[in-house]
């Protein structure tokens, strides 16, 4: 029997002389033990109610809470069992390890911040109450009750060390961090948005470990059961509290970040004006307030310039727009053209073009040299002048959906968005699509929606149509005009001009391959006159079959040029053709334009008006004149097809309006 008692008092003593400090352990040695306690957080704690009550106590001078009332969990117990485990730890640092990790596993089912909360009041418990019998003491009161108590609790013979207070100092400092950390940590933010939370949380277990050793440690001296070296738990706790901290002051910017953006989210759909709307999308706080730069007058202006305007929003980056830049240049122009003109309730004058460039990463030297020679050289309109990126325009690319493709949002005056992105709507339309609408577009593709369901309808052999192409369509009569237009195509087609803006080019001869295509195609058109009209858009669509209907009776050819869906010209033979073979006088103007079709028009426009100068008028004559004579009579020339004009008792034409 001796000998078991031996043998386990040998075990005993073995394990005790292997038990080691805390300061004996590296990091990652404490921080596997700390983690193999903390189970769940599912057990309640009122953490700021008893860290307020904790900070009374504890906190003499400095940051003291106000008076509380309301407390209920944990219950007396718990911290009173943890009080009389920090007391009765024995005397040498390795017990100081044992009783933390015991009260690790005694509060494994609480959170972090409890766990500290509940230890520091715990601790509270004895010191507080050395603290208030100490003051007793010092006033001589001569209560009897309090007396007893000082004599129970021999008050004089214990005393605070200055590094006691210094360390219940540090201590509450950590805790409250940590309840910081945990207060914020439980608002649910995105550790994408709030990533030093995630860094602050590596310190916390380490934090938490050295709270609840230097507590332990503290109790032993103020119960004269030992004294611990308290400056050197002291050090431990503030640099891993200095750590925590500096990822806390992080995730305090993050988070006024995030505070920032929600409201200006919030405030995004519901703006005061336009330029309210454009200040949430580009001034970062703390910064001032970026300048516009008027790509016209070569000048800054202050973002209250487009106050009251209509705003076409051109986001990019600055790689490969330049094909976007010179769009928006001619539309720019266009705008600013005809200023006074209305449409749809919309003055022209009323927009303007505002450029926001974007950049993935940082903004290199390289980039602002590129952004100042595009502002200074290609854009006649307003250009930000702030060096933007991805990271920066976090309401551009969640609110506009902006992904680095340029896009172009159309505001009113008021900030509202009347089209996310318009930018296809402007390649495919131009100035046509204005103001710029999705319901603009839509209009304008049910104008022509007819037009090709009847070159499907016949089989015309055209394939799927994009927006980026342009298309001829042509026929007649005249096969020495065909075979001359069809030469001076493909010679166009070919030029240096065309393949250098990659412009893609397509030709279609009506009948060629197939001469019964050409009735069919032409009974499809004349059957759209029998549609009864209902409304604006039949009354355009009752137009364009007129004028195509006009086209057919010219005895030289016809031309159709679409630009995707959108068909840009109607042309008769002899200036279409003109209009092609001498594209070496106005190809610059391919490169000024908003395109290919735009510099096409115009100058067909002006071969046009020369033809027609050049043809005589056309007169019927009436031999029986009376008053009964229909006075609708159409001009027989077939580029014209124009009302006669009645005079006397003959009409006449001279091809021209008005």
């Amino acid at each position: 029997m001796a000998q078991t008692t031996n043998g386990a008092s040998s075990a005993t003593h073995l394990i005790k002389s292997q038990l080691r400090g805390p300061f004996d352990l590296d990091d990652s040695q404490i921080l596997d033990k700390v983690y193999i306690t903390h189970l769940h957080d599912d057990e309640k704690c009122d953490t700021e109610t008893l860290f307020n009550i904790v900070t009374n106590v504890l906190i003499k001078n400095g940051r003291a809470a106000a008076p509380v009332t309301g407390y209920q969990q944990p219950d007396f117990s718990t911290l009173k069992l943890i009080s009389c485990q920090m007391i009765k730890t024995p005397k040498e640092e390795k017990y100081v390890h044992q009783t933390t990790m015991w009260i690790l596993q005694h509060l494994k089912t609480y959170s972090w911040d409890a766990k500290a909360v509940i230890s520091v009041a715990a601790f509270a418990l004895e010191y507080g109450n050395l603290v208030y019998l100490k003051e007793v003491h010092q006033s001589n009161i001569t209560d009897q009750v309090a007396n007893s108590l000082k004599q129970l609790n021999q008050v004089e013979s214990r005393n605070i060390s200055i590094e006691a207070s210094k360390l219940v100092n540090v201590v509450m400092e950590a805790v409250h961090h940590v309840t910081e950390w945990a207060k914020w940590s439980s608002n649910g933010y995105d550790t994408e948005d709030v990533p030093s939370l995630s860094l602050a949380l590596q310190q916390i277990p380490f934090v938490v470990y050295w709270t609840l050793a230097s507590l332990v440690a503290c109790t032993a001296n103020i119960v004269v059961a030992s004294d611990y070296e308290l400056s050197k738990f002291r050090e431990k706790l503030y640099s891993f509290d200095e750590n925590l901290n500096r990822h806390l002051i992080s995730s305090r910017e993050e988070i006024a970040g995030v505070e920032e953006y929600e409201r200006r989210w919030k405030r995004f759909y519901n703006p005061k004006d336009v330029v309210e709307l454009l200040k949430f999308l580009v001034h970062r706080p703390g910064t001032p307030l970026p300048q516009l730069y008027d790509g016209t007058s070569k000048t800054k202006s202050d973002i209250d310039i487009l106050r009251d305007k209509h705003v076409l929003l051109f986001i990019s980056s600055l790689d490969k727009i330049e094909d976007e830049i010179q769009l928006l240049n001619s539309i720019y122009a266009r705008l600013e053209e005809k200023p006074n003109d209305v449409v749809k309730s919309f003055r022209k004058g009323d927009f303007q073009i505002l450029w926001i460039p974007i950049v993935r990463d940082e903004w290199e030297d390289e980039h602002k040299r590129k952004f100042t020679r595009l502002k200074n050289h290609n854009i006649k309109w307003y250009a930000l002048e702030q060096f933007t990126t991805l990271e920066d325009a976090r309401l551009i690319r969640e609110r506009l959906n902006y992904q680095g493709k340029p896009i172009v949002t159309v505001l009113d005056p008021f900030g509202h968005i009347l089209n996310e992105d318009a930018m296809d709507l402007i390649f495919q339309w131009g100035i046509d699509a204005f103001p710029f609408r999705k319901e603009d577009g839509d209009e304008l593709f049910k104008k022509w929606k007819w037009f090709w369901d009847v070159t499907r309808k016949v089989n015309l052999g055209i394939p799927e149509v994009k927006g980026d192409r342009y298309i001829f369509i042509y026929g007649g009569g005249d096969s020495k005009w065909i075979n001359n237009f069809t030469l001076a195509l493909d010679k166009l087609r070919r030029h240096e001009t065309i393949t250098g803006i990659d412009a893609i080019i397509e030709r279609y001869q009506l009948g060629k391959t197939e001469p019964k295509l050409v009735p069919r195609f032409w009974i499809e058109i004349e059957s759209k006159k029998l549609k009864k009209h209902e409304g604006a858009l039949d009354c355009e669509i009752q137009r364009i079959v007129k004028s195509l209907l006009c086209l057919k009776q010219d005895p030289q050819g016809w031309v159709i040029l679409t630009k995707g869906y959108n068909v840009k010209v109607l042309g008769h033979g002899e200036p279409m053709y003109r209009t092609v073979e001498e594209f070496e006088k106005w190809q610059s103007k391919v490169l000024e334009k908003e395109g290919f079709d735009i510099a096409f028009k115009e100058y067909y426009d002006m071969k046009l008006q020369e033809f027609e100068a050049l043809q005589p008028c056309s007169v019927v004559n009436v031999d029986d004149y009376n008053a009964n004579v229909i006075a609708t009579i159409t001009c027989p020339n077939p580029t014209c097809g124009r009302v006669m004009e009645v005079t006397s008792v003959n009409y006449k034409c001279c091809h021209r309006d008005a």
